[in-house]
């Protein structure tokens, strides 16, 4: 951990985000605080000595770092993820390539899963994507039958959305053809009536409380390896944007960062489990931003995913006439949350992909004043895929705040061609014309709820933004391309200030020395090379916390 002593930090190419004073190459960090940063020539003459031969007067009160002409940016910021649900999922079958390119992949892995753990005991995995299987569909109960037929199997869609179950575990769940569909979900039905095994949307729930949960011992355990893979990545602070179910994040974080977890964290509760909780309430200590670990708010899902076609939206899914997605949040919910956080002072962060969802929630809040501390959202709206004009200009208007995720489109763009047609997905994410209208954004991963293997990787993210071009080589709308400089301050300042974290997200006088020393300068690549970057060392408050190789 840090102390007094001061680090410069000098010949570097700096990107600090920070729109009054962009570029620097030298800093000085006293406590984990930037105390100066700029350029060398102008550094202030308490510091100069040690940039000297007579660096020996300083008495050793003063260490200098020779960043050797990298390039250097702020720690990322990944204003929204859900880390304890994605430390969990390393240790499930990954259904998703390289491991699992098709279904019968899948059977494959579910059974030597079962023949390693035996019978009874629950299989789980996460992330495949109809569209990115062999098949070009869905498994369902009769493909998880074959492969594990006494014990119960759980495969979460890479949205996290939708899940499919085997036979055993529609039993479990007392889930039959004379199940109804709870409300906001979609149990999955062939041409007999009977259950497929995927349940969509809150119809995914009446199978979760039976899933066992781990020990907060285990789950500490690979907090801590999500954190050491985060900081290899440049990612410094994060929001943990909820569970599918009502276990509270908050101890697992203290518990891991007594232990040397080092990102800040933003923890927001999942609404839908904790409404019906006449006593839950959010602990005043809690509430404080200047911690480490803190609550910043509640969570609602308003509608499914694009990929899913579960999204709810303005006009039909390509190729139909009435297939318009789910909406998954009662007016009972909303209302509740919005009590809720109006009396608490926090933040309430809203899942909205389909322009209907994106509507509803927008003119929902923009009917509120803030009640938030200043510079803090008070709405923040979670995806924004295909919002109205209409929406855009109240968000900006309100100063309600989108975070959205570039790797959507870059790792899901066969399902959102499937689902919405080439010209349509080219009009998703339109960052450029949100930043034009003066909507504050922030960019993020939703990791692990995305189809790549690494979710939590922002480089490929920072290439879509940049060209519009999926993995796969699909135009994604090229009059929505951001500049560099723009999209590495979207991950950084804009998510910063999306989540409310203070004085993160900039290389500035005053703020935590959070940043990220690249293998390459990212302002220099093509941008075709974006996520051939690696981070060759990550600070955090001035310690190196993550040195490559």
């Amino acid at each position: 951990m840090n102390t007094s002593k001061t680090i410069i930090f000098k010949n570097g190419k700096i990107f600090t985000s920070d729109p009054l004073a962009p570029e620097a190459d030298c800093m000085a960090v006293t406590s984990g605080r930037i105390e100066w940063i700029g350029r060398e020539k102008d550094i202030p003459s308490r510091y100069s000595a040690a940039l000297t031969d007579d660096a020996d007067a300083l008495s050793g009160t003063v260490k200098v770092v020779d960043l050797q002409n990298h390039r250097v940016i702020p720690g990322f910021v990944d204003a929204h993820m859900h880390p304890v649900m994605l430390a969990d999922f390393q240790k499930k079958i990954t259904a998703m390539p390289p491991s699992v390119r098709s279904i019968e992949d899948l059977v494959d892995a579910v059974r030597k899963r079962r023949e390693d753990q035996g019978p009874g005991q629950w299989i789980e995995g996460w992330g495949y994507d109809e569209q990115g299987l062999l098949e070009k569909r869905s498994p369902t109960r009769y493909d998880l039958d074959r492969s594990c037929s006494d014990a119960p199997v759980s495969i979460m869609r890479t949205c996290a959305h939708i899940r499919c179950v085997n036979s055993m575990a529609l039993k479990l769940a007392g889930i039959d053809r004379n199940t109804p569909d709870p409300p906001g979900g979609e149990i999955e039905r062939d041409e007999n009536g009977e259950p497929t095994g995927v349940l969509k949307e809150n119809a995914r729930n009446l199978v979760t409380p039976l899933i066992p949960v781990e020990s907060q011992e285990q789950k500490t355990e690979n907090l801590l390896e999500l954190g050491a893979l985060l900081t290899s990545q440049g990612v410094t602070a994060i929001c943990d944007m909820g569970n599918l179910d009502n276990t509270d994040n908050y101890p697992v974080y203290q518990a891991a960062a007594s232990r040397g977890f080092r990102q800040k964290v933003g923890i927001y509760y999942m609404w839908d489990y904790f409404a019906d909780q006449p006593d839950f309430h959010i602990p005043e200590e809690r509430l404080n931003r200047s911690q480490q670990i803190f609550a910043a708010g509640l969570k609602l899902i308003g509608d499914g995913s694009i990929s899913g076609r579960t999204a709810w939206m303005n006009r039909p899914y390509y190729g139909t006439d009435d297939e318009f997605g789910i909406s998954v949040c009662s007016e009972h919910l909303m209302e509740t949350a919005i009590d809720f956080c109006k009396q608490t002072h926090c933040q309430l962060s809203m899942h909205a992909m389909g322009g209907r969802t994106i509507g509803r929630m927008v003119d929902r809040a923009a009917g509120e004043s803030s009640w938030t501390a200043e510079g803090i959202p008070y709405v923040r709206i979670e995806h924004v895929t295909d919002p109205a004009e209409d929406s855009i200009q109240k968000a900006a208007a309100h100063g309600i705040s989108f975070v959205t995720q570039p790797i959507f489109l870059y790792a899901e763009s066969s399902s959102y061609q499937k689902n919405l047609g080439s010209e349509w997905l080219k009009q998703c994410y339109p960052v450029k014309h949100m930043l034009e209208a003066g909507v504050q954004v922030g960019f993020s991963t939703d990791a692990p709820a995305t189809f790549w293997a690494v979710p939590s990787d922002p480089f490929p993210g920072l290439k879509l933004a940049v060209t519009r071009t999926a993995a796969d080589g699909t135009d994604c709308g090229k009059d929505s391309a951001v500049d560099i400089r723009t999209a590495i301050s979207l991950y950084t300042r804009g998510a910063a200030m999306a989540a409310g974290i203070p004085e993160i997200g900039m290389l500035k006088n005053g703020y935590h020395a959070d940043f990220a020393v690249l293998s390459d300068d990212i302002l220099e690549v093509s941008s075709d090379d974006i996520d051939k970057i690696t981070v060759a060392e990550t600070y955090i408050d001035g310690d190196c916390v993550y040195r490559k190789n």
